[in-house]
């Protein structure tokens, strides 16, 4: 099955394009740009991943593997604000965590 082994990198940059974004760069890591906001994307299918301590960060991965991202993410408590995205093949996605709204 494609979505065990291959990051959602197409995905992740049609979710952001669709919001409004200017995608830049290239790979399962880019930058999204819209107004003052930039956000380090990275696509990604290990529920391990690194969180710089860039201000923005987004982890976008199959929608099956959101919650043990999000949880990795949750005991890791990264500097950055994060999200997670989880998406589907047909385009479909979720947000399965966003920063707070005070951060």
């Amino acid at each position: 099955m494609a979505t065990a082994t291959t990051p959602p990198t197409e995905e992740a940059r049609s979710v952001f394009a669709d919001l409004g974004y200017d995608v830049s760069g290239e790979g399962t890591e880019f930058s999204a740009v819209r107004e003052w906001k930039e956000v380090r994307v990275t696509a990604t299918v290990d529920e391990a991943v690194e969180a710089d301590s860039e201000s923005l960060c987004c982890f976008v991965t199959w929608d099956e593997r959101a919650p043990g991202l999000r949880s990795y993410l949750d005991r890791e408590d990264p500097a950055c604000e994060w999200a997670v995205i989880g998406v589907d093949e047909n385009g479909g996605y979720e947000v399965a965590r966003a920063p707070d709204a005070g951060e």
